[in-house]
């Protein structure tokens, strides 16, 4: 985890990716690509798990959400190398994301009999895991001097760094904001005091962390390699009872 100082870190069973991600950094470092590139692998990546979901390619279609996965993690792991930090990349990043998950979705929706508003609320509900987890992350890695990109709170246009154009991560901040701006807002509605609050404890992230997305492609992927495409959306929508428990845990205790 390349996100936070040593001491800080937690197990993190969202990021099982990470070592390879950065062996696939360290192979593009002195290579043209950029983590944009590597960015729109990721999606490229994620369409052809789509497609594999379609033609009922299930082990394939694991793959290929995993290898999504790694190449999401391996973006950022390239901009660390290449000290090239940007929110361009931080919110293409993010946008891709959400786009991908509501394509995955849909696609789970049109492959099994679930309803369409099960389907919604599902994706809704990842939304939301994903926000909390990010939300809770950030505030360690403000806290702590960790990498600082991301925000705490994102509630206005960031002032590009060098080597990135104001006008695309003004545009990147407005899509951003447009898709995650009501995920963001009932997290924090949920629980405002958490950037006041003592350190969370390892234990407790590495939880949270099974709110991340690579958590949630891996749960994918393996039911549907055991062909259990129509629990996929259930499981995402009982899942999501555990936001309450988490920020109930956090505010109760710390």
């Amino acid at each position: 985890m390349s996100k936070l100082p040593k001491k800080h870190q937690f197990i993190d069973l969202s990021d099982y990716g990470r070592p390879i991600a950065r062996i696939i950094a360290n192979s593009l470092k002195s290579t043209s690509f950029t983590p944009v590139d590597v960015t729109i692998a990721f999606v490229i990546s994620g369409l052809i798990g789509v497609y594999c979901i379609v033609s009922t390619y299930y082990w394939a279609a694991a793959f290929f959400l995993i290898f999504k996965s790694i190449l999401d993690a391996a973006d950022g792991e390239l901009a660390r190398i290449k000290e090239t930090p940007s929110y361009t990349g931080r919110f293409l990043d993010s946008v891709s994301d959400i786009i991908l998950n509501f394509i995955i979705f849909m696609t789970l929706w049109y492959v099994t009999e679930v309803s369409i508003w099960w389907t919604l609320l599902a994706f809704f509900g990842i939304q939301l895991q994903g926000t909390l987890y990010n939300y809770y992350y950030v505030i360690l890695r403000n806290r702590f001097e960790g990498d600082t990109t991301s925000r705490i709170f994102e509630d206005s246009t960031p002032i590009a760094l060098p080597g990135e154009k104001q006008k695309n991560v003004t545009i990147l901040y407005f899509i951003y904001k447009a898709l995650y701006g009501i995920f963001d807002e009932i997290i924090y509605a949920l629980d405002k005091n958490a950037p006041k609050g003592k350190p969370f404890p390892n234990w407790l992230m590495s939880l949270v962390s099974t709110f991340g997305l690579g958590f949630q492609l891996l749960i994918i992927s393996v039911l549907l390699v055991f062909n259990l495409k129509e629990f996929i959306i259930p499981f995402f929508i009982g899942y999501s009872i555990l936001i309450f428990v988490f920020i109930l845990i956090r505010k109760v205790f710390y």
